[in-house]
């Protein structure tokens, strides 16, 4: 799955900002303070099944979390490092779809800016 096409459209989402997380090597990326999007490689000592996987972690309605996991086993896993009910690492070196992995991408974003403040909203939004 080619990264910098996924890079490039979260990053045209309005307000998104990323950030190199130092201490874990990991790429976040933003919208109003709020992480919505974090791009990694576990490390090769982390827990099965993410040991060494190149992986996007994302914000996702959890009944959609069981449908992705069921079709997709192994590609799709609970959220590393963060809540498996509400979030799902995807791993970039699978064969999934570059389609749907946009699709999770653009319903991460969604999900977090919808629980923003309104003002926060609007001044993203540029109204």
């Amino acid at each position: 799955m080619d990264l910098s096409h996924i890079d490039a459209h979260l990053l045209s989402r309005s307000g998104t900002t990323k950030a190199l997380h130092e201490k874990w090597g990991w790429m976040v990326y933003w919208v109003g303070g709020r992480q919505f999007a974090c791009e990694f490689t576990a490390s090769p000592d982390a827990k099965p099944p993410y040991a060494g996987r190149h992986l996007l972690s994302l914000k996702c309605d959890p009944d959609r979390i069981l449908e992705l996991r069921a079709e997709h086993p192994g590609a799709v896993l609970p959220g590393y490092y963060s809540d498996g009910r509400t979030w799902v690492s995807v791993d970039l070196d699978a064969d999934l779809p570059e389609g749907l992995v946009l699709d999770l991408c653009d319903m991460s974003y969604s999900l977090v800016f919808s629980r923003l403040p309104k003002r926060v909203q609007r001044e993203i939004s540029g109204e």
